[in-house]
Parts: structure tokens; C-alpha cells; sequence
């Protein structure tokens, strides 16, 4: 993609489908030529435009507004050309073979999925976490990661990454110089308090890691699997969560054979809820691969919720899949159809007590899977964060850490002090872009849509 950032390229940047409004979105370093053939009367800058878009033979294909875009004041930092017209795909498909044909001189290509977007990171119109941002804005599932998404597009993750990231490099300049001038050596920690600015930035690296791990939950969501022997009400605790009726529900065994995806959202938080076949012996061959796909299902969750019948607590088909659970995965036991109890037990840390039928006990199941997830209510709108933003986080902190080990040793290893800093720095700048491969760039960009 790095290589062809010279070339102008087009793409439809609206949905697939049909719309009332549909935009073509052109960008390149220079596209006076292009406009001269789309369009006979010169474009004013950032003024809506009323005009026939026209084919090679000065036919109409449809009428709408065109916008122009000058660089570098555009998404991308290049020239800009944004054409609005009616959202049908026959219509769109046809304005973009015109761009095409028009363009075909001065090199106009189909954009790649995530260019645009690629190109205001390249042209520093967005620094790589922001760039990230415009997908999850996208993506968004729920109005809290739509604004922790804003926020984050906004810079409000940037800007504490380079706070941080400013503070390092006082730190390194200092230490430097003083690498530069032995003389210096021995007063340099009680000097500039260096002592003291590392427990500062570990204090606020930790900040921010909590934030990040929010940020995280609120992007990712939880991955959570209803495991359990057949007729445990798993379909209908799917059913109770979702708030709808999903998942088929019967008295008759192995009604479930194959998995039932469900997104829910708690407290913004997307959980993504995973019905299963019953686990149980059975020859039923089609039952048999639900079931191992139960176990695969089981293999990949966050979080396993371990349903059983309240009337049947000593079952030793559960004690036989709770043997079976992953160790390293959070389990939940829950039992359920309370209201077929003679008695309501109360739950506690290790177990909870629901009816799916009547709803009983759902909203402590609802606060236990947010618990395990990690999530705590705050006041302040998290910005959204990414696995590899927590990563870079978690790098730089045992950066930290390992200069202010070295700092407890006096001066005597200021050079070691040093490179520890050099290697937080590097870390918190893979966040922002500015230490990136291009292959994690490549891996980043090609995720998102086309036309963005």
C-alpha cells in the first residue's frame, strides 16, 4: 500500500446496497486534471456544488453535489474530491467506472480497503490510534463504545500517550547529557529527582493501563458460553438475556445440535452470548458433532457459564464436564429453574441461583459477567483501546520498572538506566505510529472498509 501512496484512487464510500444518497470519494496529490474532465465549471473550495455528473459522451448518469477538497486541508491531506448522488448501485457503479475512465491517464485506481484513512495517517492528519478510531466509530455496537470511539478519534488517548511519552523523553535528554559529561555522573539521580519522575510515570503508566483495560473490554466484549447437559434451560437462558426468542426451546433433548450466537450489550458492554448442544453421551451422529463443537466453542470462551437444574445439584454427567472445563478459563456455576424449587437458596461468590423462566437472579448473573470482565462504572467516557494498545502499555511499564531498579544502584549503571528508557519510549510510540513496520500497518488498514 506504502508503495503505490503516490497514485490518485477512487472508491464508493458508502454501504453496499441501496440508499438515498450514495458518495464516491476521490484522493491524489494533484487533481486539477481530473476535475477539468469530470466537470466544465471550476470546483471553489469547500463549496457545495449542484451539478450533472455526466459520462465520456457528455451523457447524464445522475445529478447531485460535488465537493472539493484542496490539500492539505482534507481527510487524507491530498487533494479531495467527494461526489454526492443518488444511493443506487446500478448509479454508483457507473459514476465510479466514469471516474475510472477519466482519471485512467493520470494513473486513478480503486482505493484498497482503509487507504483514505492510511494516507491522513501518512500525511500526519491522524496519528495511528485515532486512525484505528475511525474503524471502531464504524463498528461501534453500542452508544458507549460509539463515544468512548469518538473519544478516541478525537485524541483523547493520544494525547496521555504523549504526555507520557514527552516526560521519557525529558528524562532521556537528561541522562544523556550527563552520559556525555562523566563529571556529572554522580549527582545526576539527586540532580533532576530522577527518582522521583519514574514513580511519577509508573503511577500514571498504571492510570492508564486501567483505562486502556476498559477501553479493551469496551471494543472487544466477552465471549461467553452456555455449557451444560441437555435440558438445563441453556436456549432459554439465551432467550431470558437476549430479550427475544433466539434459540428454539422444547422438552425434548438435543433440541440444540449447533451453536446460537447472540450479541447482548450490559451496561454498554458487548457480550457475545453462545448457546451450545447439550453435552451428554449419544450416538446420535448429528448430535455427536454438535456437541464436539460444543467442546471447541468451550476451548475459545472468556467465560463459561456452567448451567445446571437446580433439582439435580449431585449429577455426575456435571461433575464429569466440570472435570473437563479448561482450568484457565473463568467458570460461572449457575443453577437454574428456581421456580421449581421446593426451596430458593441464596447465591454466593462461587454460585448463583436464576430462574430463566421468570427472571429471577438474571440481574446478579448480568453483574457477575461484568465482574469477571473487569468493568467498572466511571463517570469519565473510556476511550476505546485495541489488544496490541494494552501490549505496548504493559512494555513500556516493565520498561519503567526496570530503570528504576537500575536507578536504586546509584549512577553505576546510568547507561543501562538509559537504554530502559530508550525502549519505554519505543513502546508508547508503536501506540501512536511513530515506531510501526509496515506489515502492522498493512495488517491494521486492510480491516477496515473500502472507501475508508
Amino acid at each position: 500500500m506504502v508503495a503505490h501512496a503516490h497514485e490518485p484512487i477512487v472508491a464508493i464510500a458508502t454501504a453496499p446496497g441501496q440508499g438515498g444518497i450514495g458518495v464516491i470519494r476521490v484522493s491524489g496529490r494533484n487533481l486539477a486534471p481530473l476535475l477539468g474532465r469530470l466537470f466544465n465549471t471550476p470546483l471553489k473550495p469547500r463549496h457545495a456544488h449542484y451539478l450533472s455528473f455526466n459520462d465520456q459522451h457528455d451523457q447524464p448518469i445522475d445529478k447531485g453535489i460535488v465537493l472539493f477538497f484542496p490539500a492539505p486541508h482534507s481527510y487524507t491531506g491530498e487533494d479531495v474530491l467527494e461526489l454526492q448522488g443518488h444511493g443506487g448501485p446500478a448509479v454508483l457503479r457507473r459514476l465510479l467506472d466514469r471516474c475510472l475512465e477519466a482519471g485512467a491517464e493520470f494513473g486513478l485506481r480503486h482505493a484498497e480497503p482503509g487507504e483514505f484513512t492510511h494516507r491522513a495517517f501518512l500525511n500526519e492528519r491522524l496519528d495511528l490510534a485515532q486512525a484505528e478510531a475511525v474503524a471502531d466509530l464504524i463498528e461501534a455496537s453500542s452508544e458507549a463504545a460509539a463515544r468512548s470511539a469518538m473519544a478516541s478519534l478525537s485524541g483523547a488517548f493520544s494525547q496521555q500517550v504523549h504526555q507520557l511519552d514527552d516526560r521519557i523523553v525529558h528524562l532521556r535528554m537528561l541522562v544523556e547529557a550527563t552520559l556525555d559529561f562523566p563529571e556529572e555522573e554522580i549527582e545526576f539521580l539527586e540532580k533532576y529527582q530522577a527518582r522521583e519522575q519514574l514513580q511519577s510515570l509508573q503511577a500514571d503508566l498504571s492510570h492508564l493501563l486501567r483505562q486502556a483495560g476498559q477501553g479493551m473490554i469496551l471494543r472487544e466484549g466477552l465471549h461467553v458460553v452456555l455449557a451444560g447437559q441437555p435440558n438445563v434451560g441453556k436456549s432459554s437462558l439465551l432467550n431470558a438475556l437476549a430479550g427475544d426468542d433466539i434459540a428454539i426451546v422444547t422438552p425434548v433433548a438435543g433440541t440444540t445440535r449447533d451453536k446460537v450466537v447472540q450479541q447482548i450489550h450490559i451496561q454498554g458492554v458487548p457480550i457475545h452470548i453462545i448457546d451450545t448442544a447439550g453435552l451428554r453421551d449419544t450416538d446420535d451422529t448429528v448430535e455427536r458433532i454438535g456437541i464436539e463443537r460444543s467442546w471447541a466453542e468451550i476451548e475459545k470462551a472468556n467465560v463459561i457459564i456452567h448451567l445446571q437444574d437446580i433439582r439435580a445439584e449431585e449429577n455426575p454427567l456435571d461433575t464429569d464436564i466440570t472435570r473437563r472445563l479448561p482450568a484457565r478459563t473463568p467458570v460461572l456455576k449457575v443453577f437454574n429453574k428456581l421456580d421449581l424449587a421446593p426451596g430458593k437458596p441464596a447465591s454466593s461468590d462461587s454460585v448463583l441461583y436464576i430462574s430463566a423462566k421468570t427472571g429471577e437472579g438474571l440481574e446478579q448473573l448480568r453483574q457477575r459477567l461484568l465482574d469477571i470482565a473487569g468493568w467498572k462504572p466511571t463517570s469519565e467516557s473510556p476511550w476505546l483501546a485495541r489488544e496490541r494498545h494494552v501490549k505496548a502499555l504493559h512494555l513500556a511499564a516493565e520498561h519503567i520498572d526496570l530503570a528504576a531498579r537500575h536507578a536504586e544502584h546509584n549512577d553505576s549503571v546510568l547507561d543501562l538506566f538509559a537504554e530502559e528508557l530508550r525502549l519505554a519510549h519505543e513502546a508508547l510510540c508503536s501506540i501512536t505510529g511513530q515506531f510501526t513496520s509496515d506489515d502492522l500497518l498493512g495488517e491494521i488498514f486492510s480491516s477496515f472498509c473500502i472507501g475508508k
